[in-house]
C-alpha cells in the first residue's frame, strides 16, 4: 500500500514536471537522488522561476533536515551482523517516512545479517516505483488536470499519517502526534520553510519530555 501512494503521488509530481517544461531526465534524477518530494518540488519551482543556486540548495537543504532525525532513530536498526561503513551510509540515503514508519516497525524483528538487505531491497523497490510513477505522470499529463494533480501530491503527507497512527502504541508516540497536530498551524506560519521541522522535531521533544516525566511518577 505505501508503494502504490508513492506511484500516485509521484504520478503528481511527473505531471508537474510536464506542465512546467522540466526535463523528464532531469526529474527522473531528482527522484533517484533526492527521493523527497517537498525538496524536489522546491527544486523544479526554483529552477523553473530562475533563483540563484546556492539559495536553491540553502531551501532545499532546509526542507530536507527533517529527514535527520528520522536517519538517527532508524540508523542502528540498519547494522547488519557486521559492521560496514560503505552499506550503512547507503542505507541511510533510502531513509525518507515510508522506509522510516516501516523500519521502525520491522527492522528490529530481523535477524542482523537479514537488515542490510532487507533495507536495501525496500529502498530500491520504493524508488523504482516512485521513478516509474514520475515517468507515467510526465508521459499522462494530458489526461491530468492540476486539481487531480494537487491531490496525488497530497496523498503521501495523508499516507504517512495513517501509517503513524497505526504504528503508535506507547503513550509517547500519541502524544508527539497530537503536539505536531497542534503546533503545524502556527508553524506553517514561519518563513524558511521551516514548518515540518518545527513542528516536527519541536513536538517530538515535547512529547519526550512529557513522557519521561510520566515515567518517573510514583
Amino acid at each position: 500500500m505505501p508503494a502504490l501512494v508513492l506511484f500516485a503521488s509521484y504520478t503528481g509530481f511527473g505531471a508537474l514536471l510536464q506542465g512546467v517544461g522540466f526535463p523528464l531526465g532531469a526529474g527522473v534524477l531528482s527522484t533517484l537522488l533526492i527521493w523527497a518530494l517537498p525538496a524536489q518540488v522546491i527544486l523544479v519551482g526554483g529552477l523553473v522561476a530562475g533563483t540563484a543556486l546556492p539559495a536553491l540548495a540553502f531551501a532545499i537543504g532546509l526542507s530536507s533536515m527533517r529527514l535527520l532525525p528520522m536517519v538517527v532513530s532508524v540508523a542502528p536498526y540498519m547494522r547488519g551482523g557486521r559492521r560496514s561503513t560503505f552499506f550503512e551510509l547507503l542505507c541511510a540515503h533510502y531513509v525518507a517516512m515510508t522506509l522510516w514508519v516501516e523500519g521502525l516497525r520491522l527492522l528490529p524483528h530481523l535477524p542482523g545479517e537479514a537488515r542490510v538487505p532487507f533495507t536495501l531491497g525496500l529502498g530500491n523497490m520504493l524508488i523504482g516505483v516512485s521513478m516509474s510513477g514520475t515517468v507515467v505522470g510526465y508521459l499522462m499529463a494530458s489526461s491530468l488536470s492540476g486539481p487531480l494533480a494537487a491531490v496525488l501530491l497530497f496523498l503521501t503527507p495523508l499516507s504517512f499519517s495513517v501509517l503513524m497512527v497505526r504504528n503508535a502504541t506507547a503513550f509517547t508516540d500519541w502524544l508527539a502526534l497530537a503536539a505536531g497536530f497542534l503546533i503545524m498551524p502556527f508553524a506553517v506560519q514561519l518563513d524558511g520553510g521551516l514548518d515540518l521541522l518545527v513542528a516536527g522535531v519541536g513536538g517530538g521533544s515535547l512529547a519526550y519530555a512529557v513522557g519521561r516525566w510520566h515515567r518517573r511518577r510514583p
